[in-house]
């Protein structure tokens, strides 16, 4: 038995969005898990972000960018209808939702994209006032609204580098000036690794809690590979068990960064092999 496509749809010049049925995810995944997907039965493991979990449908959202051969092959091999191998999760730890005060999340890629959404309708429901702020590089980059966490956010913000969407700039900027406002009791965000450093050290003088996603290669994403382990604390840990969500101050971000390219080339030459038979066949 497969996990059928309910849904996908495009995002952005890079990003998508695909619905799958996974009662078994659905039914007792919480904010801060994950998934892992498997195409077929050559497919890779890759984890996934989730968008939203619906226990009534069965059915789990999320934002996938094209980057890889298994998200090419998710965009053009897979339509609505057809069925994933395998959907496994929820996987990692979930954050612990409770009454912060005002709680911020901030992204700058897709995982975080969907985080944002998922954690800020969690810590609305618990009471707290809840800031998104959505950094884009151009407005080519920008999600249609229904995608984004306006309806779950008392105060929403949407930054691109080159202004032609919302504010000119990142969310470090726009969290600066919360900050200073006083307006900022605990942020959550995920996306790029060094935006995240950046993001420590911005809020390292304040004492300000600061909980973010780290996101290593992951081979198995049960800690069995060890290929996602981090340096937290001084000690070895491992995204996928311990995390992924964690105290971005007690985290070694160059450690992070250094680890996160180590398969860059291998991966950038199977890309471009699958998108030369794409092309061969005419189907890009």
């Amino acid at each position: 038995m497969g996990y059928k496509i309910t849904a996908k749809e495009n995002l952005s010049v890079i990003d998508f969005f695909m619905e799958v049925e996974a009662p078994h995810v659905a039914r007792s995944w919480k904010p801060g898990q994950f998934l892992v997907l498997i195409v077929d039965e050559k497919g890779e493991r890759v984890p996934m972000s989730v968008y939203y979990a619906d226990e009534d449908t069965g059915r789990v959202g999320m934002f996938i960018r094209r980057h890889g051969v298994t998200t090419f092959k998710l965009w053009y091999e897979k339509q609505v209808g057809d069925e994933l191998l395998s959907v496994a999760g929820p996987l990692g730890k979930p954050i612990e939702v409770k009454h912060y005060g005002n709680v911020v999340f901030a992204a700058d890629a897709v995982c975080a994209q969907a985080e944002c959404y998922a954690t800020l309708k969690a810590m609305k429901e618990a009471g707290n006032y809840t800031i998104a702020i959505h950094s884009f590089e151009t407005k080519d980059h920008v999600y249609p609204e229904k995608f984004l966490s306006k309806p779950v956010a008392d105060e929403f913000y949407i930054t691109t580098e080159d202004g032609s969407v919302g504010r000119k700039g990142h969310y470090l900027d726009v969290l600066k000036e919360l900050i200073e406002q006083d307006k900022v009791d605990i942020v959550f965000a995920g996306g790029k690794l060094g935006s995240l450093k950046k993001l420590a050290e911005l809020t390292r003088p304040y004492g300000i809690p600061t909980i973010t996603t780290v996101r290593q290669i992951m081979v198995d994403g049960t800690g069995m590979c060890g290929s996602c382990r981090i340096l937290y604390d001084g000690e070895v840990k491992f995204a996928c068990r311990d995390g992924p969500m964690f105290d971005a101050h007690k985290v070694d971000w160059d450690d992070v960064i250094r680890r996160d390219s180590r398969f860059a080339e291998q991966q950038a030459l199977a890309r471009e092999r699958y998108l030369a038979k794409l092309k061969e066949k005419g189907v890009i």
